[in-house]
């Protein structure tokens, strides 16, 4: 054993410089481009600025430039750049930004310096993107009209025709109906899980355009007792503030990864680098904590560790960008089948 701790010990020894030195020549890498730009889809004052701040902070003499959009306007943004000839970002990330932009030929693959740090389903085996942050998507209910003891726990229990016409959910595909279609099929299998949602159809779910967490808001507001597929973390903070409401640890637990990559042709690639491996480092994403984030680096608790599920004893469906890319389609046609 003492031979053991030895061996690794002086093993990471003599890693220690080698990383530092990497990061060193990394950096005085980006000090030359000076700047790096950004195009995220987190909330600018909540997360994006504290990063911002943190990273300049670390590495003075990179400005940062960010542009925040959502994940479609972004990737439509990149690609229309891109085959202009004139990439403007040199960082991106989103839920469903990197499919498209990848299909474009427009992400170059980087392996981040943290990557050991995360398992395989937050990483791109050939490096084109890496998670920064998780969405946990489950049910919320208004804990006035839906009690504790009353509400449902199992999946099953939604089909219980008291909740019939009192369940409302986005229409949004990576954060409403057709995500919880496509984890319900992940979980049951295409046969049994269709056949299970074909039962689900005739509760009259709500359909909304709106965000998933404007339909928060309607259920604490007591326009319906449950939400179907919001985020977790935001019922938590609602109800931090005093709002009548709670989410289910019901499974199937759909969970989509934001993830971020860097741009093909970039015109800052080492800063662009130097962004990403600030993002995904423990400190960045320490920073995504304070900011009511739940980081994606497993070791790093979010600041209600129960919403992640090292602390919470759940096992979610992790929906990665490659599984949008692949099945999103599908999950779209059957919730547009059955629920439209």
């Amino acid at each position: 054993m003492k031979i053991r701790i030895a061996i690794s010990t002086a093993v990471l020894l003599a890693l220690a410089p080698a990383a530092r030195a990497d990061e060193a020549a990394l950096y005085a890498a980006a000090k030359v481009e000076g700047q790096v730009v950004w195009y995220t889809t987190l909330i600018v004052n909540q997360a994006v600025r504290p990063l911002v701040d943190a990273f300049t902070r670390k590495y003075p003499g990179i400005d940062v430039q960010f542009n925040r959009a959502d994940s479609i306007p972004t990737a439509l943004k990149i690609i229309n750049e891109g085959k202009a000839g004139q990439p403007q970002a040199d960082v991106f990330d989103g839920i469903e930004t990197e499919p498209p932009i990848a299909k474009a030929g427009l992400v170059a693959p980087y392996v981040s310096a943290h990557a050991d740090q995360y398992p395989a389903e937050m990483k791109d085996l050939n490096g084109l993107w890496i998670a920064t942050n998780l969405y946990f998507l489950t049910p919320g209910y208004n804990t006035t009209l839906a009690p504790p003891a009353s509400a449902p726990k199992k999946l099953d229990d939604l089909l219980d025709v008291k909740w019939k016409g009192k369940m409302a959910w986005s229409t949004a595909r990576s954060a409403g109906g057709p995500i919880f279609v496509g984890a319900v099929l992940r979980q049951m299998g295409d046969e049994a899980g269709v056949a299970w949602l074909k039962r689900f159809a005739k509760q009259e779910i709500v359909n909304t355009d709106i965000t998933a967490r404007a339909v928060l808001d309607q259920v604490i507001a007591g326009e319906y007792p449950i939400a179907l597929a919001i985020f977790n973390h935001h019922a938590v903070l609602s109800a931090q503030k005093g709002a009548p409401v709670d989410w289910i640890k019901m499974d199937p637990i759909a969970a989509p990864l934001q993830v971020t990559s860097l741009v093909k042709g970039a015109r800052h690639p080492n800063a662009g680098k130097l962004l990403i491996d600030f993002i995904t480092s423990e400190e960045g994403q320490r920073v995504l904590a304070v900011a009511d984030y739940l980081p994606a680096m497993p070791s790093v608790q979010a600041k209600t560790p129960t919403l992640k599920p090292e602390a919470g004893g759940f096992k979610p469906i992790y929906v990665p960008p490659d599984a949008f890319a692949r099945d999103g389609e599908k999950w779209q046609s059957v919730y547009n089948e059955l629920f439209r």
